[in-house]
Protein backbone atom coordinates (compact mmCIF):
# COMPACT_ATOMS: atom_id res chain seq x y z
CA UNK A 1 0.00 0.00 0.00
CA UNK A 2 1.08 3.28 -0.85
CA UNK A 3 -0.15 5.65 1.54
CA UNK A 4 0.72 8.72 -0.42
CA UNK A 5 -0.57 7.60 -3.74
CA UNK A 6 -4.22 6.85 -2.00
CA UNK A 7 -4.21 10.24 -0.51
CA UNK A 8 -3.12 11.81 -3.24
CA UNK A 9 -6.39 10.25 -5.24
CA UNK A 10 -8.61 10.86 -2.53
CA UNK A 11 -7.71 14.76 -2.50
CA UNK A 12 -8.37 15.07 -6.26
CA UNK A 13 -11.47 13.28 -5.75
CA UNK A 14 -13.04 15.78 -3.39
CA UNK A 15 -11.56 19.06 -4.78
CA UNK A 16 -13.40 21.93 -4.39
CA UNK A 17 -16.09 22.64 -6.39
CA UNK A 18 -16.01 19.49 -7.99
CA UNK A 19 -17.95 16.14 -7.30
CA UNK A 20 -17.93 12.47 -9.08
CA UNK A 21 -20.04 11.11 -11.89
CA UNK A 22 -21.50 7.73 -11.07
CA UNK A 23 -21.75 6.12 -15.09
CA UNK A 24 -21.55 2.57 -13.68
CA UNK A 25 -25.18 1.81 -14.38
CA UNK A 26 -24.87 -2.08 -14.81
CA UNK A 27 -25.90 -3.48 -18.42
CA UNK A 28 -28.99 -4.02 -16.35
CA UNK A 29 -29.92 -0.40 -15.01
CA UNK A 30 -28.52 1.47 -18.42
CA UNK A 31 -31.40 -1.13 -20.45
CA UNK A 32 -34.23 0.76 -18.27
CA UNK A 33 -32.76 4.25 -18.52
CA UNK A 34 -32.83 3.83 -22.15
CA UNK A 35 -36.15 2.46 -22.39
CA UNK A 36 -37.36 5.52 -21.28
CA UNK A 37 -36.05 7.01 -24.02
CA UNK A 38 -37.31 4.16 -26.28
CA UNK A 39 -33.41 3.44 -27.33
CA UNK A 40 -32.37 -0.23 -27.74
CA UNK A 41 -29.38 -0.87 -25.56
CA UNK A 42 -26.40 -1.96 -27.65
CA UNK A 43 -23.02 -2.03 -26.65
CA UNK A 44 -22.53 0.90 -29.24
CA UNK A 45 -25.24 2.77 -27.87
CA UNK A 46 -24.08 2.25 -24.18
CA UNK A 47 -20.39 3.30 -25.40
CA UNK A 48 -21.49 6.68 -27.50
CA UNK A 49 -24.04 7.90 -24.29
CA UNK A 50 -20.86 7.45 -22.51
CA UNK A 51 -18.82 9.30 -24.69
CA UNK A 52 -21.56 12.23 -24.96
CA UNK A 53 -20.88 12.72 -21.17
CA UNK A 54 -17.04 12.43 -20.78
CA UNK A 55 -16.43 14.72 -23.63
CA UNK A 56 -18.44 17.22 -22.90
CA UNK A 57 -17.26 20.88 -22.97
CA UNK A 58 -15.89 21.58 -19.67
CA UNK A 59 -17.38 18.76 -17.63
CA UNK A 60 -13.61 18.76 -15.87
CA UNK A 61 -14.37 22.27 -14.09
CA UNK A 62 -16.96 20.53 -12.56
CA UNK A 63 -16.22 16.65 -12.12
CA UNK A 64 -13.25 15.09 -10.50
CA UNK A 65 -14.27 11.94 -10.87
CA UNK A 66 -15.90 9.26 -13.15
CA UNK A 67 -17.08 5.66 -11.37
CA UNK A 68 -17.12 3.35 -14.63
CA UNK A 69 -18.99 -0.01 -15.36
CA UNK A 70 -16.32 -3.04 -16.15
CA UNK A 71 -17.16 -2.57 -19.83
CA UNK A 72 -17.17 1.29 -20.12
CA UNK A 73 -13.49 1.03 -18.89
CA UNK A 74 -12.70 -1.14 -21.77
CA UNK A 75 -14.37 1.22 -24.04
CA UNK A 76 -12.91 4.06 -26.49
CA UNK A 77 -13.87 7.42 -27.86
CA UNK A 78 -14.39 7.39 -31.11
CA UNK A 79 -11.14 8.62 -32.06
CA UNK A 80 -9.88 5.67 -30.20
CA UNK A 81 -8.69 6.80 -26.89
CA UNK A 82 -9.71 4.52 -23.99
CA UNK A 83 -11.86 6.38 -21.85
CA UNK A 84 -10.18 6.27 -18.66
CA UNK A 85 -7.00 7.44 -20.49
CA UNK A 86 -9.31 10.35 -22.03
CA UNK A 87 -10.32 11.39 -18.71
CA UNK A 88 -7.05 11.22 -16.91
CA UNK A 89 -5.83 14.02 -19.40
CA UNK A 90 -8.55 16.42 -18.87
CA UNK A 91 -7.61 15.90 -14.92
CA UNK A 92 -10.69 13.38 -14.36
CA UNK A 93 -9.82 10.50 -11.92
CA UNK A 94 -11.21 7.08 -13.45
CA UNK A 95 -12.86 4.54 -11.18
CA UNK A 96 -14.88 1.52 -11.52
CA UNK A 97 -17.70 -0.36 -9.86
CA UNK A 98 -16.73 -3.34 -8.30
CA UNK A 99 -18.96 -5.46 -6.58
CA UNK A 100 -21.35 -7.97 -8.30
CA UNK A 101 -24.87 -6.60 -6.79
CA UNK A 102 -26.92 -6.76 -3.82
CA UNK A 103 -28.14 -10.80 -3.23
CA UNK A 104 -30.80 -12.05 -1.08
CA UNK A 105 -29.37 -12.70 2.27
CA UNK A 106 -29.72 -16.13 3.44
CA UNK A 107 -32.05 -16.35 6.35
CA UNK A 108 -32.91 -12.91 6.28
CA UNK A 109 -36.16 -12.69 4.37
CA UNK A 110 -35.89 -9.10 2.68
CA UNK A 111 -32.71 -7.93 3.67
CA UNK A 112 -29.28 -8.42 1.15
CA UNK A 113 -25.87 -8.70 1.34
CA UNK A 114 -23.34 -7.08 -1.49
CA UNK A 115 -21.34 -9.87 -3.24
CA UNK A 116 -18.16 -9.54 -5.33
CA UNK A 117 -15.36 -10.30 -2.99
CA UNK A 118 -14.20 -13.35 -4.63
CA UNK A 119 -11.53 -12.71 -7.51
CA UNK A 120 -11.38 -9.65 -6.45
CA UNK A 121 -7.49 -9.05 -5.74
CA UNK A 122 -6.77 -10.38 -9.29
CA UNK A 123 -9.64 -7.82 -10.91
CA UNK A 124 -8.25 -4.72 -8.88
CA UNK A 125 -4.67 -5.29 -10.42
CA UNK A 126 -6.28 -5.69 -14.07
CA UNK A 127 -8.41 -2.18 -13.08
CA UNK A 128 -4.84 -0.60 -11.80
CA UNK A 129 -3.68 -1.51 -14.79
CA UNK A 130 -6.48 -0.11 -17.54
CA UNK A 131 -6.14 3.51 -15.20
CA UNK A 132 -8.48 3.22 -12.60
CA UNK A 133 -7.61 4.80 -9.53
CA UNK A 134 -10.43 4.16 -7.35
CA UNK A 135 -13.67 1.40 -6.74
CA UNK A 136 -16.57 1.38 -5.14
CA UNK A 137 -18.36 -0.99 -3.47
CA UNK A 138 -22.16 -0.71 -2.60
CA UNK A 139 -24.12 -2.14 0.26
CA UNK A 140 -27.61 -1.59 0.88
CA UNK A 141 -29.63 -1.51 4.12
CA UNK A 142 -33.49 -1.06 4.14
CA UNK A 143 -35.78 0.23 6.16
CA UNK A 144 -39.32 -1.72 6.68
CA UNK A 145 -41.15 -4.04 9.54
CA UNK A 146 -38.50 -5.80 11.64
CA UNK A 147 -35.33 -4.59 9.27
CA UNK A 148 -33.18 -3.88 9.29
CA UNK A 149 -31.61 -6.50 11.10
CA UNK A 150 -28.52 -6.03 12.99
CA UNK A 151 -27.00 -8.85 11.90
CA UNK A 152 -27.22 -7.51 7.84
CA UNK A 153 -25.84 -4.47 9.04
CA UNK A 154 -22.55 -6.03 10.11
CA UNK A 155 -22.21 -8.48 7.61
CA UNK A 156 -22.60 -5.85 4.94
CA UNK A 157 -19.98 -3.58 7.17
CA UNK A 158 -17.60 -6.59 7.25
CA UNK A 159 -17.60 -6.83 3.28
CA UNK A 160 -17.37 -3.36 2.80
CA UNK A 161 -14.48 -3.08 5.06
CA UNK A 162 -12.59 -6.49 3.49
CA UNK A 163 -13.40 -4.91 -0.24
CA UNK A 164 -11.69 -1.72 1.12
CA UNK A 165 -8.88 -3.51 2.67
CA UNK A 166 -8.12 -5.50 -0.56
CA UNK A 167 -8.18 -1.79 -2.83
CA UNK A 168 -5.55 -0.13 -0.52
CA UNK A 169 -3.35 -3.12 -1.06
CA UNK A 170 -3.84 -2.69 -4.42
CA UNK A 171 -3.34 1.40 -4.42
CA UNK A 172 -6.86 2.14 -5.10
CA UNK A 173 -8.92 4.74 -2.97
CA UNK A 174 -12.09 2.73 -1.77
CA UNK A 175 -15.13 4.47 -2.48
CA UNK A 176 -17.41 2.96 0.63
CA UNK A 177 -21.21 3.46 0.00
CA UNK A 178 -23.62 1.82 2.62
CA UNK A 179 -26.86 2.87 1.32
CA UNK A 180 -29.88 3.01 3.38
CA UNK A 181 -32.82 2.92 0.87
CA UNK A 182 -35.02 5.96 0.89
CA UNK A 183 -38.21 3.60 -0.21
CA UNK A 184 -40.56 3.17 1.85
CA UNK A 185 -43.14 5.69 4.54
CA UNK A 186 -40.47 5.92 6.85
CA UNK A 187 -39.42 8.93 9.36
CA UNK A 188 -36.38 11.16 8.91
CA UNK A 189 -35.80 10.33 12.40
CA UNK A 190 -35.95 5.84 11.42
CA UNK A 191 -33.86 7.16 8.58
CA UNK A 192 -31.17 8.92 11.28
CA UNK A 193 -31.56 5.91 13.94
CA UNK A 194 -30.70 3.43 10.93
CA UNK A 195 -28.13 5.02 9.59
CA UNK A 196 -26.19 5.64 12.96
CA UNK A 197 -26.18 2.79 13.57
CA UNK A 198 -24.90 1.54 9.74
CA UNK A 199 -22.32 4.01 9.77
CA UNK A 200 -21.20 2.94 13.18
CA UNK A 201 -20.69 -0.68 12.05
CA UNK A 202 -19.01 0.69 8.99
CA UNK A 203 -16.23 2.57 10.57
CA UNK A 204 -15.93 -0.51 13.48
CA UNK A 205 -15.57 -2.72 10.38
CA UNK A 206 -13.30 -0.38 8.58
CA UNK A 207 -10.97 0.10 11.97
CA UNK A 208 -10.71 -3.85 12.14
CA UNK A 209 -9.67 -3.74 9.02
CA UNK A 210 -6.58 -1.29 9.26
CA UNK A 211 -8.34 0.84 6.63
CA UNK A 212 -5.87 3.99 6.22
CA UNK A 213 -8.93 6.33 6.62
CA UNK A 214 -7.11 9.36 4.78
CA UNK A 215 -7.10 7.04 1.53
CA UNK A 216 -11.08 6.51 1.37
CA UNK A 217 -14.41 8.25 0.14
CA UNK A 218 -17.41 7.44 2.20
CA UNK A 219 -20.33 7.68 -0.18
CA UNK A 220 -23.49 7.85 2.14
CA UNK A 221 -27.38 8.50 2.01
CA UNK A 222 -29.00 11.94 3.37
CA UNK A 223 -30.83 11.51 6.31
CA UNK A 224 -34.42 12.14 4.75
CA UNK A 225 -37.78 10.54 4.79
CA UNK A 226 -38.74 7.84 3.00
CA UNK A 227 -40.33 8.59 0.06
CA UNK A 228 -43.73 7.69 0.98
CA UNK A 229 -43.88 9.12 4.23
CA UNK A 230 -46.62 11.39 4.95
CA UNK A 231 -44.78 14.05 6.31
CA UNK A 232 -41.61 14.61 4.46
CA UNK A 233 -39.03 16.97 6.16
CA UNK A 234 -37.82 19.96 4.85
CA UNK A 235 -34.81 20.31 2.79
CA UNK A 236 -33.35 22.53 5.75
CA UNK A 237 -34.16 19.52 8.12
CA UNK A 238 -32.28 17.34 6.01
CA UNK A 239 -29.36 18.82 5.91
CA UNK A 240 -29.15 19.50 9.42
CA UNK A 241 -30.02 15.99 10.41
CA UNK A 242 -27.70 14.62 7.67
CA UNK A 243 -24.75 17.29 9.45
CA UNK A 244 -25.34 15.69 12.67
CA UNK A 245 -26.02 12.07 12.40
CA UNK A 246 -22.15 12.05 10.09
CA UNK A 247 -20.17 14.74 12.59
CA UNK A 248 -21.25 11.68 15.30
CA UNK A 249 -19.94 8.49 13.06
CA UNK A 250 -17.56 9.89 10.34
CA UNK A 251 -13.92 10.51 11.94
CA UNK A 252 -12.19 13.54 10.43
CA UNK A 253 -9.50 11.75 9.33
CA UNK A 254 -11.93 10.67 5.99
CA UNK A 255 -10.93 13.31 3.26
CA UNK A 256 -14.53 13.58 2.30
CA UNK A 257 -17.83 12.89 2.14
CA UNK A 258 -19.31 12.24 -1.45
CA UNK A 259 -23.29 11.60 -1.23
CA UNK A 260 -25.53 9.43 -3.07
CA UNK A 261 -28.40 10.70 -4.88
CA UNK A 262 -30.54 7.93 -3.84
CA UNK A 263 -33.93 8.11 -6.04
CA UNK A 264 -33.83 12.25 -5.12
CA UNK A 265 -35.15 14.64 -7.76
CA UNK A 266 -31.89 16.31 -9.31
CA UNK A 267 -33.01 19.77 -7.92
CA UNK A 268 -33.59 18.41 -4.75
CA UNK A 269 -30.30 16.36 -4.65
CA UNK A 270 -28.49 19.67 -5.33
CA UNK A 271 -30.37 21.63 -2.71
CA UNK A 272 -29.34 19.35 0.27
CA UNK A 273 -25.80 19.29 -0.52
CA UNK A 274 -25.78 23.06 -0.43
CA UNK A 275 -27.64 23.37 2.47
CA UNK A 276 -25.00 21.26 4.46
CA UNK A 277 -22.14 22.98 2.97
CA UNK A 278 -23.94 25.93 3.99
CA UNK A 279 -24.02 25.42 7.82
CA UNK A 280 -20.11 25.32 7.44
CA UNK A 281 -17.09 23.93 9.84
CA UNK A 282 -16.97 20.73 8.85
CA UNK A 283 -13.99 18.64 9.04
CA UNK A 284 -14.25 16.96 5.77
CA UNK A 285 -15.38 18.01 2.41
CA UNK A 286 -19.37 17.30 1.78
CA UNK A 287 -19.48 16.51 -2.12
CA UNK A 288 -21.73 14.84 -4.27
CA UNK A 289 -21.41 11.28 -6.41
CA UNK A 290 -24.79 11.51 -8.42
CA UNK A 291 -25.88 9.09 -10.99
CA UNK A 292 -29.49 9.58 -12.31
CA UNK A 293 -29.51 13.32 -10.36
CA UNK A 294 -26.91 14.27 -13.16
CA UNK A 295 -27.73 12.34 -15.90
CA UNK A 296 -31.38 12.34 -15.87
CA UNK A 297 -31.76 15.81 -18.06
CA UNK A 298 -29.24 15.48 -20.14
CA UNK A 299 -30.04 11.54 -21.44
CA UNK A 300 -33.90 13.29 -22.19
CA UNK A 301 -32.41 16.12 -23.86
CA UNK A 302 -30.07 13.43 -26.43
CA UNK A 303 -32.80 10.78 -26.69
CA UNK A 304 -30.35 8.47 -28.47
CA UNK A 305 -30.02 11.10 -31.60
CA UNK A 306 -26.95 12.20 -32.89
CA UNK A 307 -28.19 15.76 -33.74
CA UNK A 308 -28.97 16.17 -30.34
CA UNK A 309 -25.40 15.73 -28.35
CA UNK A 310 -24.52 19.34 -28.30
CA UNK A 311 -27.41 20.44 -26.32
CA UNK A 312 -27.51 16.76 -24.18
CA UNK A 313 -24.17 17.95 -23.57
CA UNK A 314 -24.73 21.42 -22.24
CA UNK A 315 -27.69 20.70 -20.01
CA UNK A 316 -25.29 17.95 -18.46
CA UNK A 317 -22.06 20.43 -17.45
CA UNK A 318 -25.10 22.64 -16.39
CA UNK A 319 -26.54 20.19 -13.80
CA UNK A 320 -23.20 19.54 -13.08
CA UNK A 321 -21.92 23.32 -12.53
CA UNK A 322 -25.46 23.56 -10.37
CA UNK A 323 -23.58 20.86 -8.47
CA UNK A 324 -20.28 22.38 -7.97
CA UNK A 325 -22.52 25.14 -6.95
CA UNK A 326 -23.60 23.72 -4.01
CA UNK A 327 -20.17 22.38 -2.91
CA UNK A 328 -19.78 26.28 -1.29
CA UNK A 329 -23.22 26.20 -0.12
CA UNK A 330 -23.60 29.09 -3.26
CA UNK A 331 -26.88 26.90 -5.01
CA UNK A 332 -30.40 28.85 -4.92
CA UNK A 333 -32.95 26.84 -6.44
CA UNK A 334 -34.11 29.64 -8.33
CA UNK A 335 -31.06 28.67 -10.55
CA UNK A 336 -32.92 25.98 -12.00
CA UNK A 337 -35.46 28.41 -13.83
CA UNK A 338 -32.56 30.05 -15.69
CA UNK A 339 -31.02 29.44 -18.83
CA UNK A 340 -27.73 27.48 -19.26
Amino acid sequence: MNRSELETTAQAMVAKGKGILAADESTGTIKKRFDTIQLESTEEARRSYRELLFTAPGMNEYISGVILFDETLRQKTQDGTPFAEHLTKLGVVPGIKVDTGAKPLAGFPGETITEGLDGLRERLAEYYQLGARFAKWRAVIDIGQDIPSRFAIEANAHALARYAALCQEANIVPIVEPEVLMDGDHTLERCDEVTSATLQAVFAALHSHRIHLEGMILKPNMVISGKKCPNRATPQEVAEATVRCLKRHVPAAVPGIAFLSGGQSSAEATEHLSLMNRIGGLPWELTFSYGRALQEEALKAWGGKQENVANAQKVFVRRARLNGLARSGSYEPKLESEAA
